[in-house]
């Protein structure tokens, strides 16, 4: 039973790293956009 909970709280771990990882890039990339559109704008 424990190995069964321990298992679930790595993979929900995991998880939620890869979930912060892929909004942060997201957001570079969305900033990136916005960035070049302001200097085409100048």
């Amino acid at each position: 039973m424990t190995k069964k909970i321990l298992a679930a709280l790595l993979l929900t771990g995991s998880l939620m790293v890869a979930a912060c990882n892929t909004v942060e890039g997201a957001g570079k990339d969305v900033q990136s956009a916005g960035k070049a559109v302001e200097d085409a704008a100048d």
